[in-house]
């Protein structure tokens, strides 16, 4: 049995719900009650005038929970006390005051709630004026035009689903969409995600093909990074129309339209939340897409979401296709993945809360980061980089937990010029062999590894004792 006290609207409809869930007492001032529907199962105790807990009436047997909603409904300078004077093992529940806390009573603040109210209300309305700004400029670009759809090389499924997201708008919208990327698509989750979503994607390689590309672009839009040139094809002086990233800047970004919003976990997820005030009609395809980007970039929610991110995840699973989703997710490991699993096993090195894997033959780019994860989260160490040598750049992936370091800016701020970046507990890098002292040569094995054992060494004298960021 549930009991209530009090006599606000607050109390008589927390009453009602409470009533549908196991029978419910609602004791109440007479003088100040108001009811206006139905309460059902719920039993009402009218008080004449404010009476002591001592004196409360007899609600028939011990309450499994209390709920105090309007505490001058009791006599009594200690009311929580008496409460818990008279019923001694049971839950009970109140708004945050100032009276003696009690380790026994748990509390709700007010004030937290409206603030979080308020603040998801301005949350609705930048998604609405946000969706109605991005939908106008598409809509009223000139009829039938060239949209091209910038990823970030080597696209994740972040990356990938914002840009099948946007190209399903545009070609809505009355567009014709490209979607481009440079790099690999070298991880098995990735290559499944392209296959089995279908998404239209073309790698450019040569320069003549990207000028060509943005010399008959109507519109430019990047999704899942804001800085051309860094880790992306686009030229660094190239100024898109539209930007859409979940990524922090300390730059000024140039575009038309730009969404840098980094409270969002991912690019998925804030546009997900635009959708979600566009006349774009979603379907299993898109949803199954934007939901592994979400997924992915969280590591299944097991590091920095919140409640946008649930927000997005939730309005998609309407229309996820679970079986699609887990054929994505599952997909087989190569030969040389299992391989590199191997390698960082071997070489790994541990020490003051931090992991060193070198890969020695690095094959798939992408493999650097199912490492990172692996190790990650069967570890118990503060700190993991796995890195390899492909195409004189050295790659690497980074994970992290130390709350007083932010990976990615340290990241960049050793290795500036948009070598290496990322968020505070996941970032990555590519960084050329000159800017390490290096030569840039055809490199043996013996090179190899000593441009590995240097690149240790120097992230060992940063991070083994790295306090603050």
């Amino acid at each position: 049995m549930f009991l209530v006290v009090g006599h606000s609207p607050i109390a008589v409809n927390l009453a009602q719900w409470c009533s549908k869930r196991r029978p419910t007492r609602l004791i109440s001032l007479a003088s100040s009650l108001e009811i206006s529907e139905d309460l059902g199962d719920c039993e009402i105790l009218p008080l004449p005038k404010p009476l002591p807990v001592s004196k409360l009436p007899d609600v028939g047997q011990k309450p499994t929970a209390v709920i105090l909603v309007d505490s001058e409904v009791l006599e009594g300078e200690q009311v929580l006390i008496d409460m818990r004077e008279r019923w001694p093992d049971t839950p009970i529940l109140t708004e945050k005051s100032s009276e003696k806390e009690l380790d026994s009573i748990d509390r709700i603040d007010a004030q937290e709630i409206i603030t979080a109210a308020f603040k998801e209300k301005v949350r609705a309305w930048e998604r609405h004026a946000g969706a109605t700004v991005l939908e106008s400029y598409i809509r009223h670009l000139p009829e039938n035009s060239k949209v091209a759809i910038f990823c970030h090389d080597n696209p994740d499924p972040d990356a990938l689903s914002s840009a099948l997201a946007m190209h399903e708008l545009v070609s809505f919208l009355g567009h014709q969409p490209t979607i481009y990327h440079g790099g690999l698509i070298e991880h098995q989750q990735n290559r499944a995600m392209v296959r089995l979503l279908e998404i239209p994607l073309r790698r450019i390689i040569l320069d003549w093909e990207l000028e060509d590309v943005l010399n008959e672009a109507e519109c430019i839009i990047t999704v899942d990074f804001h800085q051309p040139g860094a880790n992306n094809i686009l030229p660094s002086d190239c100024v898109p129309n539209i930007i859409i990233d979940h990524h922090s800047s300390e730059k000024a970004v140039s575009a038309d339209v730009a969404f840098l919003r980094p409270e969002y976990s991912a690019t998925s997820s804030l546009i997900a939340n635009l959708l979600m005030s566009m006349s774009l009609e979603m379907t299993p395809r898109l949803a199954t897409a934007l939901s592994f980007g979400l997924r992915t970039d969280t590591l299944s929610f097991t590091r920095a979401f919140n409640q946008v991110d649930l927000r997005a995840l939730m309005w998609l699973n309407t229309w996820v296709d679970d079986e699609l989703l887990q054929s994505i997710q599952a997909p087989l490991r190569t030969p040389e993945t299992l391989e590199s699993f191997r390698q960082a096993l071997v070489t790994m090195i541990q020490k003051d809360g931090l992991v060193l894997a070198p890969i020695q033959n690095l094959v798939h780019r992408d493999d650097l980061a199912q490492v990172a994860d692996f190790l990650f989260a069967t570890s118990t160490t503060d700190v993991v980089f796995v890195y390899g040598i492909q195409r004189q750049r050295v790659l690497l992936s980074a994970r992290n937990r130390r709350e007083n370091l932010h990976i990615g800016l340290a990241l960049s701020k050793e290795f500036p010029d948009g070598q290496a970046g990322g968020h505070r507990g996941m970032a990555g890098g590519q960084i050329q062999l000159s800017t390490l002292g290096f030569e840039e040569t055809n490199l043996d094995d013996d090179a190899h590894d000593e441009i590995l054992k240097a690149f240790s060494s120097r992230l060992e004298s940063i991070f083994s004792t790295e306090e603050d960021s």
